[in-house]
């Protein structure tokens, strides 16, 4: 019973008291289209993407914007073609001018990526059209939607924001994403408020990989991405870097962008997660036993006590479980909606979470063993040993 109280103090604590991180109703702030549009380069990291690129590469190229633009996709050691094939797509496409470059096998103390994104925007930075006002980070899997690097750009220049990212909606065609991926959005929000990270004097910062408009100047002030070579979560370290600079930052809910990658099994779900697990708990075995603990307290004690309670005929237990249960659900509704998903998977929102804990604990369990933040063939060592 004093745990059943305990999960539904913590409940109670999170529909109030952790910045409304169960609403999506965070998307991109008022704006206004400026005077004079500021130019941008879109820069893209990408290694062995040829399955997804004709699905996203093509909505970049076609993107109307009336100020100078650019994509850079840099190719980053790929072994399926991939930069063959964003040629041939940037020729079967016509409009954003596209340059396709490779950097080379990372320096040490990189994670490929983020040398990736240093070679592109160090391409864009000596471009024939000067230096870029903004820099646009999306990834590989991102299709963007008619008119979605206009709002962007709207929406930073309006509210004088150095970095504006939105979190794509990811896929939920098979059964494991609409069980798995909704809850990837609403445990990412319930870390990171988006309220809070929207605050200029909250401590909170993140952003979302995917897409990321950042000010060239802000980029430059914060060091990025030398400052954060070794980050496994980049997109978080990107925004600490810049708000701890003294750059404004804002993250929210896609509307005009999606990630178009398939996570058809629960295995590739699992890799998704566990690669970078570990690491969000900054490889300490006392931050996993409290996850795991926590996790458990929030999650899956409310309904074992109301079965232990209806089980043991102990009508207060099953009461405190079951009420603790429903706000769980209640507050997974928005981001069911928000997929396009049916109500009835908000109770099945224990079950996820089990799934996540198992995750978390397979992270730490490879990165013991050698294999952890492991990605398309590179693995990469905790920060302090890399």
């Amino acid at each position: 019973m004093v745990t059943a109280l305990g999960s539904l103090a913590a409940w109670s604590w999170l529909l109030l008291g952790q910045g409304m991180f169960w609403r999506t109703d965070v998307r991109l702030p008022p704006r206004r289209e400026p005077a004079a549009w500021p130019s941008v380069a879109i820069v893209v990291p990408a290694r062995d993407e040829a399955e997804v690129l004709p699905r996203s590469l093509p909505s970049l190229l076609a993107q109307c914007y009336p100020g100078e633009a650019e994509v850079y996709l840099v190719d980053d050691g790929s072994r399926d073609g991939t930069g063959e094939l964003a040629r041939r797509l940037a020729a079967e496409h016509p409009g954003l001018p596209l340059t396709v470059s490779s950097p080379g096998e990372p320096a040490p103390g990189w994670t490929g990526k983020l040398w990736a994104l240093r070679h592109g925007i160090a391409l864009a930075r000596s471009g024939p059209h000067g230096e870029p006002a903004y820099l646009l980070l999306t990834d590989a899997d991102i299709a963007h939607e008619a008119g979605s690097l206009r709002e962007l750009v709207s929406a930073a220049e309006t509210a004088g924001l150095d970095l504006v990212s939105q979190m794509a909606r990811l896929r939920t065609a098979g059964p494991w994403e609409r069980l798995v991926v909704p809850a990837f959005v609403y445990f990412f929000a319930q870390l990171y408020p988006f309220r809070w990270v929207n605050r200029p004097d909250a401590r909170t910062a993140a952003a979302a990989g995917g897409c990321v408009l950042l000010r060239t100047e802000a980029a430059v002030r914060a060091g990025v991405p030398d400052s954060i070579r070794q980050a496994v979560i980049d997109d978080v370290s990107l925004a600490r870097a810049v708000k701890r600079s003294g750059g404004r930052i804002w993250l929210g809910l896609a509307e005009r962008v999606d990630s178009v990658r398939p996570y058809p099994a629960l295995s590739d779900l699992w890799r998704m997660v566990s690669r970078s697990a570990y690491a969000q708990l900054r490889h300490s075995p006392a931050l996993l036993v409290g996850t795991v603990a926590g996790l458990a307290l929030v999650y899956l004690v409310p309904p074992a006590a109301l079965a232990a309670g209806l089980a043991g005929g102990r009508p207060a237990l099953a009461a405190t479980g079951g009420l603790a249960w429903l706000v769980m659900a209640g507050t997974y509704l928005p981001v069911l909606r928000y997929y396009r998903q049916p109500a009835a998977l908000a109770p099945l929102l224990p079950l996820t979470a089990l799934l996540y804990l198992l995750m978390t604990v397979d992270s730490a369990v490879q990165h013991h063993r050698g294999r952890g933040a492991a990605w398309k063939g590179r693995t990469y060592p905790r920060p302090s040993d890399a």
